[in-house]
């Protein structure tokens, strides 16, 4: 069969296409014909070798991926024949090799999610979910967004923040999305908005409030509550500020780290800066006319949620920063600190209920899935791709 392996550490073109033999299911197992497979950050880490990732190192020559999508083709002792011909997705667990980049995939009965039911959710979809949708699952738990939050998200056009933004705006808060480039901003915008743009263009400070229309013209409840900006234009922390009418935001999902995401915490403590607009000012690309109000959570604690580092360096408002760690000024409010991976952060009992969850939400349509598709054999391309920060959504292989 057709497997990703590589035989050393190293850069994305250590990943080879190879052929390999089948797997075969053991007691309590089965076979799954794969035709989506995840595709982690981590995964990369564990290519290069990184010795400080969340998992040890694999043995070589090594299968990445623990993400897969596909058809039940054979069953092991133990298991209900009725199995076969199923459409499933399941995660094959915390393991450094766990094989995922392979056509033909070994994995217990009890990590599979069926997926041709009443609701069926395609196999490319799917597979986003059981990792990366359990995660933002468990995140927005330790957040506990309301109505009246105002909600920051960082690389809010990648897998977990687009999720990220729709479940924000799905219970009612506001949402400032960060994302890099307005190739992004327009996939997350699409995504959350679906038909019915009015086609205008960023105005100055490249902040992109959506105002789709419904399917009857009018615009959704969650038209005035999204402000898109653009990361990657010099003074994007004054838009933001403008985005939040110069208030404070409430809460911070950040998974970006470094200066990025240490500028968009600081948004959890500073109003307006000097010399900008107060918070009665219409944020730049607003509809004309449109005044921003002070959220109503403006008065509860703030929250920074933070789940990683993707930059490769820590948001210098938590303890992974160590030393170099700051600390709200005198007179600036303080806020929480809660960590979603790590030590501090609150264990993960039953990954299996955040799957499930994260594929209920999929399957109601409460969220949509955004993908990045590239072809198995392109492996070295999706990784490379995802660690320049090139893509939009969820990276998978099919």
């Amino acid at each position: 069969m057709d497997a990703i392996r590589h035989h050393t550490f190293g850069p994305p073109e250590v990943l080879v296409l190879e052929q390999v033999p089948d797997p075969v299911p053991g007691p309590g197992q089965v076979l799954v014909d794969a035709v989506a497979h995840g595709v982690h950050l981590l995964d990369t880490a564990l290519r290069r070798g990184d010795t400080d990732a969340p998992l040890p190192l694999p043995s070589l020559p090594a299968v990445p991926g623990r993400e897969v999508a596909g058809t039940v083709s054979d069953v092991g002792p133990g298991v209900d024949p009725a199995w076969r011909g199923r459409l499933v997705a399941a995660h094959l667990g915390p393991v450094p090799d766990g094989g995922g980049y392979a056509r033909r995939v070994v994995t217990g009965v009890g990590t599979l999610h069926t997926l041709d039911g009443d609701a069926p959710l395609e196999p490319a979809s799917a597979v986003a979910l059981v990792g990366t949708g359990r995660t933002a699952v468990y995140t927005l738990d330790v957040a506990e967004i309301a109505a009246d939050d105002v909600v920051v998200v960082t690389a809010a056009a990648g897998g977990l923040g687009s999720l990220f933004v729709q479940e924000a705006l799905h219970v009612g808060a506001r949402v400032v999305a960060l994302a890099g480039g307005q190739t992004k901003l327009a996939a997350l915008r699409g995504l959350v908005a679906g038909p019915g743009r009015d086609g205008r263009a960023p105005g100055p400070g490249h902040v992109d409030r959506h105002e789709p229309a419904g399917r009857d013209g009018s615009a959704p409840p969650d038209a005035d509550r999204l402000a898109l900006v653009d990361y990657s234009v010099d003074g994007w922390e004054r838009a933001a500020r403008a985005a939040l009418g110069g208030e404070r935001a409430t809460v911070v999902l950040d998974g970006v780290g470094g200066e990025l995401g240490t500028a968009a915490t600081a948004l959890l403590t500073a109003r307006h800066a000097p010399g900008q607009a107060p918070h009665d000012a219409p944020a730049p690309g607003a509809a004309p006319g449109h005044t921003a109000e002070a959220p109503a959570g403006a008065s509860r604690p703030g929250r920074l949620i933070t789940y990683g580092w993707a930059s490769g360096a820590p948001n210098r408002y938590t303890s992974w920063a160590g030393d170099d760690r700051i600390r709200p000024a005198d007179g600036e409010r303080g806020f929480e600190v809660r960590y979603v991976v790590g030590p501090d952060a609150p264990p993960m009992d039953d990954p299996r209920a955040y799957q499930q969850r994260a594929i209920a939400h999929a399957a109601s349509g409460r969220w949509r899935v955004a993908t990045h598709r590239v072809p198995l054999a392109e492996a070295a391309r999706a990784h490379r791709e995802l660690e320049e920060r090139r893509t939009v959504g969820k990276v998978v292989l099919v």
